[in-house]
């Protein structure tokens, strides 16, 4: 594991066009249209750049099929609706330093043969739209966008409206369901004779790609491991005493981030249990010497996802928390999918029970089997997570899921849902979604 290089992340956010490019900016994309698409793909699979949004795609591989698929008009697409619960990367990604982003995305677009580029973001995220926009605005002005449009995507505060599949829809006028092909099969404003490849890439993805083009597979290379190069953002949130998006080099170990990074829990206490989004399994205290890596956490049984980790200290009631995330996952599920909607319900009304001191054996046997079941037919991967999730829980905490049965939590069940709305920098704290424990399974709220 090598040193992050901390290219990504700027201590004090990028004001102009001009203090960018006084930084080196747009250097990325000059060099970009001069070597030409083919070249672009080659050197972005040669720096083995990864997808930060979750599923850790290679980026290159992703460029060379879209730039390759069938007929009809090519799309470049910068997934921008951050919704991962204890995420908040992207969000301060494009408040720091807008421009890199806005410049990857051009130089994706280039390198696919794209007709058109897209932003897609939560109408909900005020501050991030306006830097995207002044970005754009800056960019378009220089003449650095050619006669390439951008054009920004307002869409809805649901979590789908991150999946990529979801996401083409909600940019064509609909809601976020996903659909079943993947963006290079069946893009935007796809017709049977011409299902327009779509190229569909994370904030944090497409704002490594003009450091790599202007300053190198080495220099990219430089940071993380063989298999998972470069730096990423991370977040984390929960029982630690220092919040914050921190950028680091992929690898290093979860517990530089928990207590060299983030301080560590309160004083007194220890790790109990760090769920990394609301994506892949449970981690505990024996998992932080893991280093954070795709790989690294695919072999102990979890995933990196988007980098977004919540820890809870030993107070913390893990059924509480497990119930939370069930929720989440019910309630954002579009119900295109029976197994995945029925069946996470299902899991939470269990888990409910429990939490409430009024639940039993066969309320564990049912969640057990809906665990098994939930992915069934599924378009997308929000099921994984709940299976991930719930079964992971009830693995590694069995004993104090018992210790629920019949009667009331012996913790202090009270937690904050960490859906992040925004952040404090000067007190490194972040603010979660307090209304969100009124949001109905239908995607309406309570009064």
């Amino acid at each position: 594991m090598k040193q992050s290089t901390g290219m990504l992340l700027p201590a004090s956010p990028v004001g102009s066009l001009d203090d960018y490019i006084a930084q080196g900016g747009s250097e990325g994309l000059t060099n970009a249209i001069a070597r030409g698409p083919e070249a672009i793909i080659e050197e972005i699979k040669r720096s083995g750049l990864r997808g930060r949004g979750g599923a850790g795609f290679p980026t290159g591989a992703k460029w060379e099929a879209v730039r390759n698929a069938g007929p009809g008009a090519t799309y470049m697409v910068c997934n921008a609706a951050e919704g991962e619960p204890g995420t908040f990367k992207d969000r301060l990604l494009m408040r720091r330093n807008p421009y890199q982003v806005i410049e990857g995305l051009a130089i994706g677009a280039f390198a696919v043969g794209a007709q058109e580029a897209h932003i897609a973001l939560k109408r909900s995220f005020t501050p991030e739209l306006a830097a995207i926009r002044r970005a754009i605005d800056e960019f378009t002005k220089a003449g650095l966008l050619g006669a390439m449009p951008v054009v920004v995507d307002e869409g809805p505060d649901e979590y789908l409206f991150g999946e990529e599949k979801a996401m083409l829809e909600v940019i064509e006028g609909n809601p976020p369901m996903p659909r079943i092909l993947p963006p290079y099969q069946q893009g935007l404003f796809a017709k049977p004779d011409a299902p327009n490849p779509t190229a569909a890439n994370n904030v944090e993805t497409l704002a490594n790609v003009p450091h790599i083009m202007r300053e190198g597979v080495e220099r990219f290379r430089g940071a993380g491991t063989k298999t998972s190069p470069g730096t990423m953002l991370f977040t984390i949130s929960g029982d630690v005493q220092t919040h914050g998006v921190f950028e680091l080099s992929l690898g290093t170990p979860l517990r530089t981030l928990v207590y060299d990074v983030a301080a560590g829990p309160p004083e007194g206490r220890a790790v109990k249990a760090i769920f990394p989004g609301a994506s892949a399994s449970v981690l505990t205290a024996e998992h932080l010497d893991v280093p954070m890596s795709f790989d690294a956490l695919e072999e102990v049984g979890s995933g990196l996802g988007s980098a977004g980790f919540v820890v809870y200290d030993e107070s913390a009631c893990i059924v509480r928390a497990t119930r939370d995330f069930s929720r989440f996952l019910w309630i954002e599920s579009c119900a295109q999918c029976p197994p995945c909607k029925q069946g996470s319900e299902d899991i939470t009304s269990a888990l409910e029970r429990i939490e409430a001191g009024e639940g039993d054996e066969l309320d564990l046997t049912t969640i057990q089997e809906r665990a098994l079941t939930v992915t069934d037919g599924k378009r997308c991967a929000l099921p994984n997570g709940e299976a991930s999730i719930v079964a992971s829980c009830l693995e590694r905490f069995a004993e104090e899921f018992r210790e629920h049965l019949g009667q009331p939590c012996p913790r202090s069940p009270e937690l904050a849902f960490p859906k992040i709305v925004d952040f404090d920098e000067q007190n490194g704290r972040f603010s979660y979604d307090e209304r969100y424990a009124k949001k109905r399974a239908d995607w309406t709220y309570a009064e």
